[in-house]
């Protein structure tokens, strides 16, 4: 069985997140850092929290992307993130938390090293506190995946 993390870069340097952030990770004394996410993730004072709702693969005419295929509604939902985020003047180093949720998580074990290269090509090696989730279903017909994030932006 592949772990659900394998298609993140494992070689982090230990601090490397905090390099590509303004982001503060928090490790409680005596845990193990983790490879390709954070436990806690502290955003700076005087910055702004914005909540993004869950995103689907909608395009921006809100026709699905991808009927069928995991990474491909992976990679539009994780840019759908991405806009709102850049939309109010941040970056996706400004995500803080992020939970997926998935309708089947052997269609993302299944898609994992082509949702790696679509994370690392639009957030390179910035790893945010992270859950997924297997859920029932979605609420849009065909969705596979939805992604809803806080960023914490300056």
């Amino acid at each position: 069985m592949v772990p659900w993390w394998s298609w993140m870069d494992l070689n982090l340097l230990a601090m490397e997140n905090e390099d590509v952030s303004k982001l503060e990770n928090i490790l409680p004394d005596g845990w193990l850092r983790p490879s390709g996410y954070s436990n806690g993730v502290l955003a700076p004072a005087g910055s702004r929290a914005l909540h993004v709702a869950g995103q689907i693969a909608w395009d921006i005419e809100r026709a699905l992307v991808g009927a069928g295929d995991f990474a491909a509604q992976f990679a539009q939902a994780l840019e759908n993130v991405i806009a709102v985020v850049r939309a109010a003047g941040g970056e996706p180093a400004d995500i803080a938390s992020m939970t997926i949720y998935v309708t089947d998580k052997r269609q993302y074990l299944d898609a994992v090293s082509a949702v790696g290269s679509a994370w690392s090509s639009r957030c390179g090696k910035h790893y945010p506190a992270m859950a997924l989730l297997e859920v029932a279903d979605l609420l849009e017909e065909g969705a596979l995946v939805e992604i809803a994030a806080v960023a914490h932006i300056s």
